[in-house]
């Protein structure tokens, strides 16, 4: 069994290295101090169990595993947190494997015993608590790898059909996604400016006027321009303005 753990304090990574040294038949294949620091590694690695902290600075591990679970063989997932049982009701409801710390050995021991995949109501249930907080990345599928990029580098949604184009400062990246799910997940640094557009605040620069009645969304680090539908021009002048 390949063992990756993640968790943002070095000894905790420690106490965990020693309990599974002691375990025939478990590989420590690396460590992780982040959620996205685990998603890269994981890649990797391919481990077929990870431990992984809930709470972490940057992507936390609730983000993390929701990402892992798009990999096409997902490693299973065991949530270590410092929580309180009561506190963890609702992930045991859904039966989401987890261990409280300071861990047990045979807890722990315990867990690997009767680990597996992520189902689906637990991904439903990682889904609606990541949505509550707001990703901290963007995921995508490039040549059967995940690649995550961060929110505050993306420049604009743009849907067509079951696909959305993600501009980003570095290029682009097509997702599956419903534009009304990303507009309530990222507001307000979100703001739509057609119906098949959502822009980030940050990067709009200023609006053109094309012809008596057409109106482009300029941004301030490329040269991309998109239309503004009619009845969302007073918005983007208002953002303008503000």
């Amino acid at each position: 069994m390949k063992v990756l753990i993640t968790d943002d304090e070095p000894p905790a990574r420690s106490r965990l290295n020693n309990m599974l040294a002691e375990r025939d038949g478990v590989n420590v294949v690396g460590e992780a101090a982040n959620g996205l620091e685990a998603v890269e590694k994981v890649q990797k690695t391919r481990p077929d169990v990870v431990l992984m902290d809930i709470r972490m600075p940057g992507m936390d591990g609730l983000e993390a595993a929701r990402y892992l679970s798009q990999m096409e063989e997902p490693p299973a997932i065991i949530f270590t947190t410092a929580y309180s049982e009561h506190a963890l009701e609702a992930f045991d409801a859904h039966a989401v494997a987890y261990l409280v710390k300071p861990i047990r050995r045979e807890h722990l021991n315990a867990a690997l015993e009767k680990t597996r995949k992520l189902t689906k109501a637990q991904l439903s249930t990682l889904s609606r608590e990541t949505e509550q907080t707001g990703r901290t990345h963007i995921c995508a599928r490039i040549r059967g790898n995940l690649e995550l990029f961060p929110v505050e580098n993306v420049i604009y949604f743009q849907a067509d059909q079951k696909y959305v184009t993600v501009r980003h400062i570095h290029g682009e990246v097509l997702i599956e996604d419903a534009l009304k799910n990303l507009e309530q997940e990222f507001a307000p640094k979100l703001v739509r400016i057609h119906r098949n557009a959502l822009v980030n605040t940050a990067y709009v620069a200023g609006m053109d006027k094309e012809g008596p009645s057409r109106f482009l969304v300029k941004f301030n680090k490329i040269d991309d321009r998109l239309e503004i539908s009619r009845r969302h021009v007073a918005e983007v002048r208002r953002l303008l303005r503000g």
